[in-house]
């Protein structure tokens, strides 16, 4: 897939779903109130093969600790947009410099049951970039090639009981990386959108 393809496939409108679960964490009994608006950046390397640009939360984040994750966060009240956060928090965590993210859409917002309604905003990367992991947020940063994320036999559902309830997800293959939840869903929209 070229990145001519690319853009194309990415800024098409994201499908509208009649079930808005579906874009929320598995187990959620309805969609939570009060959401914290966030986004996060989808950087896609333009490499031969592209490749997903994903990041590891250091370990001593108070809120999910050591999980994989798309830079991103909270929209604060000086963004303009989902997109102008996206781009910021990917600048504070990883130094990914806005002036070489081509923007090219958005896919449909995701709830957590963490109370966040995220904005996933599409990005096109040159590669060859060097990333600088911000020590207090980000202990790792790595890629998930399309081989990978184009497979669809790849993506698997994994169980969890917790307090007597079952909770259902989602989990990616990668050699060092356990890819799952939030991030992982996201992941399965976007390879979805790329496929169609």
């Amino acid at each position: 897939m070229n990145a001519g393809e690319l853009r194309a496939r990415l800024s098409e409108p994201a499908a509208r779903h009649a079930d808005p679960s579906r874009h929320a964490d598995d187990g959620l009994d309805g969609i939570p109130e009060n959401l914290v608006p966030a986004a996060v950046l989808v950087p896609i390397v333009l490499h031969r093969e592209p490749a997903v640009l994903l990041t590891r939360r250091t370990a001593h984040m108070k809120k999910h600790a050591g999980q994989v994750s798309f830079p991103g966060g909270r929209i604060d009240p000086g963004d303009a947009d989902a997109e102008a956060a996206a781009l910021r928090e990917a600048m504070e965590e990883i130094a990914l410099d806005p002036g070489n993210v081509e923007i090219v859409g958005r896919m449909e917002t995701y709830v957590t049951g963490t109370g966040y309604r995220i904005t996933p905003v599409l990005g096109l990367l040159p590669p060859g970039l060097t990333y600088v992991a911000s020590p207090e947020e980000v202990d790792a940063v790595f890629e998930l090639p399309f081989s990978t994320l184009l497979d669809p036999a790849a993506p698997r559902r994994e169980f969890e009981t917790t307090f007597g309830r079952t909770r259902e997800y989602w989990v990616w293959p990668h050699a060092e990386h356990r890819i799952w939840g939030a991030t992982a869903a996201i992941l399965v929209h976007l390879a979805e959108q790329l496929r169609r």
